[in-house]
């Protein structure tokens, strides 16, 4: 099972202050909107998601059918795939694809220590 492009939503709770430290550290702004309170920045390929005001807590997250710098890969593992594979080793899903044959879609689980996982192919 391949996942696809890696990175960490990070609910913020100032998206100017989030995104100043981050910068410090290296990071650039590499998608988003201010103004929509959120911010794709990447430091090499460590890629996180500044989120200020739409979720609880941090998110890991997988993108089926993206590299790392947002590019679509020719051959990938459906999210659908990827849910199949999850229910037959009885992982429970907090949310599935639905009733979606192909395009974009996603699932949301929690690991062990409940952390939430999203799996978002956007393709």
């Amino acid at each position: 099972m391949t996942l696809g492009a890696f990175s960490m939503s990070l609910s913020v709770k100032d998206i100017q202050a989030s995104k100043t430290f981050y910068e410090t550290l290296g990071f650039s702004v590499f998608a988003g909107n201010m103004e929509q309170n959120y911010l794709i920045m990447k430091n090499g390929d460590a890629v996180i998601g500044l989120f200020q005001g739409m979720f609880e807590q941090n998110i890991i997250t997988f993108n089926p059918g993206w590299n790392q710098n947002a590019e679509t890969l020719e051959s990938f593992d459906d999210v659908r795939d990827i849910e199949k594979q999850l229910k037959s080793n009885d992982i429970k899903l907090e949310r599935d694809t639905g009733d979606s044959k192909s395009g974009p879609a996603s699932i949301v689980l929690y690991d062990p220590d409940g952390n939430t996982i999203l799996i978002d192919q956007h393709i």
